[in-house]
């Protein structure tokens, strides 16, 4: 099969996973599958999750841009919803008892391994496709990809974002409105936000531990 592959993650789920709990993070991971299944266009599939991660195909790279333009707008709205980040990469691979297998699939995953949370990466028909769009593409130059054989270039793309204005709780990873904020609290003259007066507390039992991170 030919496609965009897209691997999308929540940036900084472990953190989330040890300050809300198990059940807390299942359920977050749980509602991130339903916004990427309502994102998706007609034609693309979400092939797999697993645990804070999806691999999905589009049939074409401005398909798979379109995607997750959606996906990012529904996750902006979501009350204290994660960060994602997201790598994509067009080419062929081999689908086999519904998975897919190939060195594609394997250059998505790399490429997304190089994305901080908020960022979206990808390679060059992907690229081109998003500037059709009318999306800022910037070129990050030939990046060393772990286990593949070339430096690969990539570029960022200019996708998401939200219209309030946000920070991230140093301890959960949630991103958080400052003007909803659950608390806020200052360490070395730097102001942190957080989603709840459980982070806060944490925070300030040890706030270099997580100021930090």
């Amino acid at each position: 099969m030919e496609a965009t592959f897209c691997f999308v993650d929540l940036a900084g789920f472990s953190a989330l996973t040890e300050a809300h709990g198990d059940t807390a993070a299942a359920d977050l991971a749980q509602r991130f599958c339903a916004l990427v299944e309502e994102a998706l266009g007609e034609d693309g599939r979400l092939l797999k999750s697993i645990g804070d991660a999806v691999l999905v195909a589009a049939p074409s790279p401005g398909e798979a841009v379109s995607f997750l333009e959606h996906l990012l707008d529904r996750a902006a709205v979501e009350p204290g919803f994660p960060v994602l980040r997201a790598g994509l990469h067009h080419g062929e691979a081999v689908e086999r008892g519904g998975d897919v297998f190939g060195a594609a699939v394997n250059l998505a995953a790399r490429v997304t391994s190089q994305a901080a949370g908020g960022q979206v990466l990808a390679t060059g028909l992907v690229a081109d496709a998003a500037r059709a769009h009318g999306i800022d593409v910037t070129d990050l130059g030939e990046v060393a990809l772990r286990n593949v054989r070339d430096p690969v270039r990539l570029f960022l793309l200019g996708i998401g974002g939200s219209d309030h204005p946000e920070a991230i709780d140093p301890v959960c990873r949630m991103r958080v409105r400052r003007d909803r904020a659950g608390g806020r609290l200052r360490f070395e003259g730097a102001a942190y936000y957080f989603c709840s007066l459980e982070c806060a507390g944490k925070f300030a039992l040890a706030p270099a531990s997580y100021a930090t991170r």
